[in-house]
């Protein structure tokens, strides 16, 4: 059941977010110690503000009352991935050329396996670290554990 409702409310905000220039970065729907969340974060380039979490929560609590997908009580939580967002794949790794981020690979190198730098080049599938060292660390997504930009 909680799959369909996910699947349901990606193609409700799949028509939505683009016309506000926004993108959907995930969607949880899950039981937790006070009961059932739904949980959506949604992402831009400018960035995302109080008022455009406040506007897609509307719009989404008026489709799910409507389409009456969920039939207990939950919580509807609608924010930005944060200021430490996971990066999933390269085309994230493009988007925050510039920007300090902290991978963690699956297998040492270099006696490390997790480095933080500043994201310098992203050629096909390899990416070029500038690591706090002053050195450059090149991986390729394959080799990544988990990625998140980094403050």
């Amino acid at each position: 059941m909680s799959e369909l409702i996910i699947k349901r409310v990606e193609e409700f905000l799949g028509a939505l977010l683009p016309a506000e220039g926004l993108e959907l970065f995930d969607i949880q729907f899950r039981r937790e110690g006070h009961g059932w969340v739904l949980r959506v974060f949604i992402d831009s380039e400018a960035g995302i503000t109080l008022d455009n979490c406040s506007s897609v929560s509307r719009e989404l609590g008026q489709f799910l009352d409507v389409e009456d997908l969920i039939d207990h009580a939950y919580n509807l939580e609608v924010s930005s991935p944060g200021l430490e967002r996971p990066l999933r794949g390269i085309d994230d790794y493009r988007r925050f050329i510039g920007e300090k981020a902290k991978i963690k690979l699956h297998e040492a190198c270099e006696g490390n396996k997790i480095f933080k730098g500043i994201i310098q080049e992203v050629t096909g599938d390899q990416v070029t670290l500038l690591i706090d060292e002053g050195q450059n660390l090149q991986f390729t997504l394959d080799k990544v554990n988990k990625a998140r930009l980094a403050i």
